[in-house]
């Protein structure tokens, strides 16, 4: 397996990227900044995770943030 050396989020699992934007944003503020009823309506880390996984548009967006996220700190 050839090693991802430009891919800033090798080894970073989904959980771990939602866990993160949670504590940093809060449901509240992650649903302003990404429109999708999983952060919106009852959001938890498992029905984030759970949604994330089947739909590639939201985790690009997700995945998008968090890089934003790490840039900034």
């Amino acid at each position: 397996m050839p090693e991802q050396i430009n891919n800033p989020l090798h080894g970073i699992t989904l959980q771990k990227i939602v866990e993160d934007l949670f504590a940093r944003y809060g449901w509240k503020e992650l649903a302003l900044r990404i429109n999708i009823n999983c952060f919106k309506e009852n959001p938890s880390i498992k029905s984030s995770l759970t949604f994330l996984r089947k739909t590639p548009w939201a985790r690009k967006k997700v995945e998008h943030l968090y890089l934003e996220m790490i840039e900034k700190s």
